[in-house]
């Protein structure tokens, strides 16, 4: 009696899982995102000083053995400030990005499978929304409508669901007219049931990996907003709020107030990329 090897009755997603759990990449990356993670959650239990307490006697210290990354102008710890400074980013982050794949994904089905005036009309518009610059677009809309971490999240969801709807679009082209969509057709079965119950199961690899790169891009987006005084305002810990209003002490040699909240903005990124890469390396297999 001939015995099927186990690996061929394992399923593709368990596969995939363990390929994902194999990639040198992926660990790094996962590791980096797990570290933020934890500090968003938890940090401000287990940081040696109050994020938010400022001690003007000891503003602009050097790193010591009493403040790991020293002071910034107002006394404030910046090691403290850093791992709490994860938080705010850490949910507006995900929660844009969430947004503009949900809103992406429903207008990237609609355009893909209706197509005719539909993917004229509304293709055009997105194709003209994808020629405006991100940040612009997003301080224009947060001078109308004025910051927050609301509007922010807003704003930037909806300036990625044309790179989404886009990328989604694609995908379905490509599904629409296989039997599978055809035999639905025939059934009887109303467009939202074929677009959303048998389409979107088969372009969700391109949709997860879209997602993962924006965060990444999200990431960025609210540094940058923030930075530019848009985005999180204060007394947050935020670290683009954090370069913001300190940038201008790195030529008075006070590097610290800005090296840390710089490099704690390039490992998240990093460590975001690293993750969206090995998904889309195992999910292009």
């Amino acid at each position: 009696m001939s015995s099927v090897p186990s690996s061929a009755l394992k399923p593709p997603r368990f596969e995939r899982s363990t390929a994902l759990l194999r990639s040198p990449t992926f660990v790094i990356g996962a590791l980096i995102l797990l570290f933020w993670v934890a500090c968003a959650l938890v940090g401000h239990f287990v940081v040696p000083h109050d994020s938010y307490a400022s001690d003007p006697l000891n503003s602009l210290t050097p790193p010591d053995a009493t403040h790991w990354f020293g002071t910034d102008q107002l006394g404030r710890d910046v090691f403290a400030r850093v791992i709490v400074g994860a938080r705010d980013i850490l949910t507006i982050a995900p929660l844009a990005t969430a947004l503009g794949t949900l809103a992406g994904t429903a207008v990237g089905l609609i355009v893909g499978y209706f197509d005719g005036w539909v993917d004229n009309v509304i293709g055009r518009v997105i194709d003209a929304l994808l020629a405006l610059p991100l940040v612009i677009v997003a301080l224009l809309a947060l001078a109308a409508v004025g910051a927050s971490n609301g509007t922010v999240i807003i704003v930037i969801g909806l300036t990625f669901t044309p790179i989404t709807a886009r990328t989604v679009r694609s995908a379905v082209f490509a599904e629409r007219n296989l039997d599978y969509v055809l035999a639905a057709q025939l059934r009887g079965e109303n467009a939202f049931y074929i677009m959303f119950a048998e389409i979107l199961p088969n372009v969700l690899q391109p949709i997860i990996v879209e997602a993962t790169v924006r965060l990444g891009y999200a990431i960025f987006a609210v540094a940058t907003l923030s930075f530019l005084g848009f985005g999180i305002q204060p007394p947050s810990a935020d670290w683009g709020l954090a370069l913001s209003e300190s940038y201008t002490l790195m030529a008075g040699g006070a590097w610290w107030t800005v090296v840390f909240d710089a490099v704690a903005i390039a490992s998240l990124v990093v460590g975001v990329n690293l993750v969206a890469d090995a998904i889309q390396g195992v999910l292009d297999r």
